[in-house]
């Protein structure tokens, strides 16, 4: 069987220009983050199916010392290795990635997770396998779940924030090399079905996240998000049917034109541009 070292890069507080400098300059964003971390993120990776992965998350050298005291158990038990630094970009990351693993594998796959959300218990098995079928692509588990308060929906999303790179040691690029849903310009991609391996939570402070998908009853995914799902109750078949007649035509004409903007300001002035025009409109906002 193809060995691999799996790193799991997580950006917990970086300094970062854009919109979300904003949003972490909200007042009680980090207590608040701290609080949907361990109960989703941490919750659902000490779950998994799998534990032969390294979990590396990056903090400001500026943090607060009640977090570093709060997070420290986590680091005792050998959950994440935490690393304090002004910036990361992704040749840091490969630099990481060989400080880590010294005695390296055939692949390395890098897998983004974001310190919000929560992933189904055999997320890392099922991107395991796929990284031994399509060495040398970007990989995503297309499928899953978005819960806002008791709604819960069902999202396709081909180009998910949870990307994985899956490369050989000799020139690695990582997950981190483009924004994910760009990751496209530098490698194949494959997208892959099955049943949800992700969970996003709407809860306020989000970045960019917003509901998509379609509204759907919980019972068969709660076995594979243990604890996260057990306060939603079932879903009438009324609302149900009133998402899906109605407010996901309405919700789908919003993402498009949101989709078509995007790509006109991508293309006209880059990435640059679109941060500029996201914190404007935050501000607004």
């Amino acid at each position: 069987m193809t060995t691999i070292d799996h790193l799991v890069l997580t950006r917990f507080n970086l300094p970062t220009p854009g919109p979300e400098s904003l949003v972490r300059a909200q007042e009680g964003w980090l207590q608040n983050r701290v609080i949907l971390f361990e109960r989703h993120t941490v919750a659902t990776m000490r779950a998994q199916t799998v534990r032969n992965f390294t979990w590396m998350m990056y903090f400001d050298p500026e943090s607060p010392q009640w977090l570093i005291e709060r997070l420290a158990p986590l680091v005792d038990e050998g959950l994440f290795v935490a690393i304090y630094r002004e910036r990361v970009d992704w040749q840091d990351v490969v630099l990481d990635a060989r400080t880590v693993f010294e005695d390296r594998g055939e692949l390395l796959l890098t897998t983004n997770l974001d310190n919000d959300d929560a992933v189904a218990i055999d997320f890392i098995e099922r991107l395991q396998h796929a990284a031994r079928r399509h060495p040398g692509h970007a990989i995503y588990l297309r499928n899953g779940l978005i819960l806002q308060g008791d709604a819960v929906y069902l999202r396709d999303d081909p180009e998910n924030a949870f990307c994985s790179v899956s490369e050989s040691w000799n020139a690695p690029v990582t997950a981190w090399r483009d924004w994910h849903n760009l990751l496209h310009h530098h490698l194949p991609v494959v997208s892959e079905d099955g049943p949800p391996a992700w969970l996003q939570i709407i809860h306020g402070q989000n970045v960019s996240n917003r509901v998509r998908g379609v509204r759907i009853d919980t019972a068969a995914h709660r076995g594979s998000f243990p604890g996260q799902l057990d306060e939603v109750a079932a879903t009438q078949p009324g609302r149900i049917w009133m998402d899906r007649s109605v407010l996901r035509p309405l919700r789908d004409l919003r993402d498009h034109g949101r989709s078509f903007g995007k790509k006109m300001i991508l293309r006209v002035g880059g990435k640059d541009s679109l941060d500029r025009v996201k914190s404007a409109v935050r501000r607004l906002g």
